[in-house]
């Protein structure tokens, strides 16, 4: 497999946290970076160690980079995705893949047209409470689909007054007005990559907001949106249901603001901020703590790696989890800490690996395109005051078209690393 080179786009604290990982990766032969502003160019240039950086995308599409991977604002991802394709670039793209109908079917468009590859970069599908789930539902464990439900619960105050002031500029306070459901990924990809279903209809409401900072409001902010929490409830293609929950505003404080729970036939799986479990039929209750958590991180060692310490993003840096499958990774990558859960890694490896066999990662454009679309139709369901709508499907990846997770397989144990521990107890019925 010929080694690819990575241009990173955006040269922010995101991106910082990828640099390192794409540079240590044995298949990447080289790694540059293109940022607008020449002081923070300079700056994450010296601190990553990269030589060669560029002052638009402009510039980085004419350079010899094989892959751009996009770290920039989210309403600049899918024109910035295409542009690179159009360029003969593959694309790793941070979350979401896009803001609108149009340019998600564009961004479908191109990616078929050109072959190449594209890839999201969405966190949660390598969290391991969807890897677990993925694995139950495999092996049948769960039976049919009956509801799921997923929330992201991120107040502004925690970290996201300073992000949008970081990317934002002196008008920041309006691109922080973002509708919530524009940001849908974390909780829509944790339902949909477990069961395969699609989201096909929606009702959601929204809350106004109150706060008064002047993110949330009418004429406030380039979408008109006076909504800061956003709850949708989804019809799916297997005939259950799923909702979804985008909240902004709320005093939530649990470890980990992204949350999934799916509830099946023959078995269910809860999450809570300290007690995972999985329960069957047969009244089988069965703690997850141990097999889910990542391993923290010393504070020491975050300081080192220029991480930050604060308690409000101790789940952007940390080890793994017992259920992640460690044994796929290039030595290089797994004895790293990783973020977000344990994701950075399998983000990494997943997209050079598909850059350099041709086959398609596992959150590949049209992947991409029904964890994004949900929350777009969810939130004109919102200004409708809840009015049910259809939410299109943009298809299929090709017929035949070679996967990931099958060159994967060749490399993989007969079974997972990790068994479904034993139950703590049966319970016994009430009546």
């Amino acid at each position: 497999m010929k080694p690819v080179k990575v241009g990173i786009l955006g040269a922010g604290g995101f991106a910082r946290a990828f640099t390192p990982l794409f540079k240590a990766h044995p298949l990447v032969r080289a790694v540059s970076i293109a940022e607008l502003i020449p002081g923070r160019r300079r700056e994450e240039a010296a601190l990553a160690g990269v030589t060669e950086a560029y002052g638009s995308l402009d510039e980085l599409l004419g350079s010899d980079c094989d892959a751009v991977a996009i770290f920039t604002q989210r309403g600049l991802h899918a024109p910035q995705a295409i542009a690179a394709l159009r360029a003969g670039k593959h694309v790793y793209s941070a979350v979401p893949a896009g803001t609108t109908v149009e340019e998600l079917g564009e961004l479908v468009e191109t990616v078929g047209a050109t072959g190449l590859t594209y890839m999201l970069g969405e966190t949660s599908y390598y969290y391991p409470s969807t890897i677990f789930c993925r694995e139950m539902w495999r092996q049948g464990k769960f039976g049919r689909f009956v509801y799921g439900e997923a929330e992201y619960m991120h107040d502004m105050s925690h970290g996201f007054y300073q992000a949008y002031q970081h990317s934002g500029g002196k008008n920041w306070l309006r691109t922080a007005g973002v509708p919530p459901m524009l940001y849908p990924t974390h909780t829509v990809s944790m339902i949909v990559s477990v069961t395969g279903a699609r989201l096909t209809r929606v009702s959601c409401l929204g809350q106004v907001d109150q706060s008064g900072d002047g993110a949330f409001g009418r004429g406030l902010n380039p979408w008109d949106n006076e909504f800061s929490n956003e709850t949708a409830l989804f019809r799916t293609s297997d005939g259950g249901t799923a909702r979804i929950n985008e909240l902004r505003r709320v005093g939530h404080w649990g470890g980990r603001s992204v949350r999934l729970s799916l509830f099946g036939t023959e078995g269910c799986y809860e999450e809570q901020p300290e007690g995972d479990v999985w329960v069957n039929r047969s009244r089988e209750v069965t703690p997850l703590n141990d097999l889910l958590r990542c391993v923290p991180v010393a504070e020491g060692d975050r300081k080192a790696a220029g991480e930050p310490t604060d308690s409000t993003q101790h789940d952007f840096y940390s080890g793994m989890a017992p259920v992640h499958p460690i044994w796929r990774l290039p030595a290089e990558l797994a004895s790293r800490p990783s973020g977000h859960h344990g994701s950075h890694h399998f983000l990494v490896d997943d997209f050079v690996r598909a850059c350099t066999t041709g086959s398609l990662p596992p959150n590949h454009v049209w992947a991409a395109a029904r964890y994004n679309l949900p929350g777009i139709i969810a939130h004109e369901s919102a200004k409708r005051e809840g009015e049910v709508l259809p939410v299109p499907d943009l298809g299929d990846p090709p017929a035949g078209s070679a996967r990931l997770e099958d060159f994967l397989a060749k490399l993989s144990p007969a079974k997972p690393a990790w068994n479904l521990p034993k139950p703590a107890y049966t319970g016994q019925p009430w009546w």
